[in-house]
C-alpha cells in the first residue's frame, strides 16, 4: 500500500515539589473489585484534549481483544493535536505506575496502577520546560523531554509514585528548533538518547550516580528525520521518516557504547513505505516493527546481532487503519497494537513465531482527535 504522492512533513509527523492539592491521591474512575480482574492486561492512551487531558483505558482479553475500561483525568491539559513524538505514556517503577505528559499545560502526571488495572492519580507536576512530549524511567530516575520553547530534558526522582525535580538537572537539546521526538534510557540507565527530527541528529547524554546528565553529544542520523526508536540488548533501532517523502522511509540500527557513542550497524534499511515514525521491539529482541504513517502499514524486521532484515519484500507486514501514529507490544510480546490517528482507532495483531502479524478482532474505535501515546501490558 503505497502513496502516489509525497506528504508534507508536518502532516506526516502530526499526524522538588509537591503535587497540586487538587491532583493528589484521587480515585478517578468507577470502582471495580481489585480481586475481580479478568483481563489478561490493559491498554492505555491519552486523549490529549485542550479542555482537559485524560488517560483512556481498555482491558485486554486473553485473545487480544479490547474492552473500554474508563477514563482518568490527568489534572492537566493536552495540545489537541499531533505531537510528533513517541513515549507520551509509559510504565514506571516496575509497572506499578503510569506516567503521562500534559503537552498543553507543561506538566507530567503520575498514576498508581491498581492490581485490576484501574488507575489512581498520585499527582501532577510541572515538566520543567515547554510542551513535554516524551518520558523515560530507569530505577526510579525519570527524565522528561520538553520539545517546545528552547527545548530541554529534565530529571526527576520517582518515589512512591511522586515526582521530585532534581536540582540543576535540565540539559539543552542540540538546538532551539530540534524537533525532538523521544527520550529513552538505555538498558544500563547510564545513557539517555534523544532523536531530533529537524536537525537530523541523535543526541546522547551520560548519566551519573546522582541522576545528572552530561551532554548532549550529537551524532548525525544515518537517514533523514530520525523519529521513534527502541532499544534491545545494547542496540538502538531508529525510524527515519525522510520528511514524509513517498515510499522513502527506512530504519537504521546502532550499537550503543557505555559512554553514549553510537556505531552504525545497519544503515537506512528501506521500508519501501512512507513516513516511518514509531518503533517497537519484541521482548526477546528478535523482531522490530515500525508504523508507516503515510502508507497505513507496519513494516517488520528481523534483528540479529544488531543487523536489520526486512521481513517482507514489499515492506508490508501488516495493514492498519488510517495514519498509524504509535506502536506497542503486550508484556509478553504476543500482541502488538497500533494507535491510528486519522482512523481514530487502535488495531491489534497477533505476533507469529516468524514475526508475521495477523489481525485480531475487537480493537478500539471512536478515539478523540489528538489521542496520543500507547502503553500496553
Amino acid at each position: 500500500m503505497k502513496l502516489s504522492r509525497s506528504l508534507p512533513l508536518l502532516a506526516a509527523l502530526a499526524a522538588c515539589g509537591s503535587p497540586d492539592d487538587s491532583t493528589a491521591r484521587l480515585p478517578l474512575a468507577p470502582s471495580r473489585d481489585v480481586g475481580a480482574a479478568t483481563a489478561a492486561g490493559q491498554v492505555y492512551s491519552e486523549n490529549n484534549q485542550v479542555a482537559g487531558n485524560s488517560v483512556l483505558a481498555w482491558d485486554r482479553a486473553a485473545d487480544g481483544s479490547l474492552t473500554p475500561a474508563g477514563s482518568y483525568p490527568t489534572g492537566g491539559t493536552g495540545s489537541g493535536g499531533g505531537l510528533g513524538n513517541q513515549g507520551a505514556v509509559i510504565f514506571a517503577g516496575g509497572g506499578r505506575y503510569l506516567l503521562v505528559v500534559n503537552a498543553g499545560s507543561n506538566q507530567v502526571t503520575s498514576f498508581l496502577i491498581r492490581p485490576n488495572g484501574t488507575l489512581e492519580r498520585v499527582g501532577t507536576w510541572a515538566s520543567g520546560g515547554v510542551q513535554p512530549v516524551s518520558i523515560t524511567e530507569s530505577r526510579g530516575l525519570v527524565y522528561v523531554l520538553n520539545s517546545g520553547g528552547t527545548g530541554n530534558i529534565v530529571g526527576f526522582a520517582l518515589q512512591n509514585g511522586a515526582l521530585a525535580m532534581i536540582s540543576a538537572s535540565a540539559r539543552p537539546l542540540s538546538s532551539m528548533a530540534s524537533g525532538a521526538a523521544q527520550v529513552q534510557f538505555d538498558a544500563t540507565g547510564g545513557v539517555l538518547i534523544v532523536t531530533e527530527k529537524t536537525t537530523n541528529s541523535i543526541s546522547t547524554y551520560t548519566v551519573n550516580a546522582g541522576g545528572l546528565a552530561t551532554g548532549p553529544s550529537v551524532v548525525a542520523s544515518n537517514g533523514q528525520t530520525p523519529f521513534g526508536f527502541g532499544i534491545s540488548k545494547g542496540v538502538l533501532v531508529v525510524s527515519e521518516a525522510f520528511g514524509g517523502a513517498a515510499n522513502a522511509s527506512a530504519v537504521s540500527s546502532y550499537e550503543i557504547s557505555r559512554t553514549g557513542g553510537l556505531r552504525l550497524l545497519s544503515g537506512s534499511v528501506a521500508t519501501t513505505e512512507s513516513a516511518a515514525c514509531w518503533i517497537a521491539i519484541t521482548g526477546d529482541g528478535r523482531f522490530a516493527y515500525t508504523t508507516n504513517t503515510g502508507s497505513n502499514t507496519i513494516s517488520g524486521y528481523s534483528l540479529s546481532a544488531g543487523k536489520l532484515g526486512l521481513l517482507n519484500v514489499d515492506g508490508v507486514t501488516a495493514v492498519t487503519d488510517g495514519g498509524p501514529i504509535d506502536l506497542a507490544f503486550s508484556s509478553n510480546s504476543q500482541f502488538i497494537y497500533s494507535l491510528n490517528g486519522s482512523g481514530h482507532t487502535i488495531t491489534g495483531f497477533a505476533v507469529g513465531a516468524s514475526g508475521a502479524l495477523a489481525p485480531i478482532a475487537g480493537g478500539a474505535a471512536g478515539l478523540p482527535v489528538g489521542t496520543n501515546g500507547l502503553a500496553v501490558r
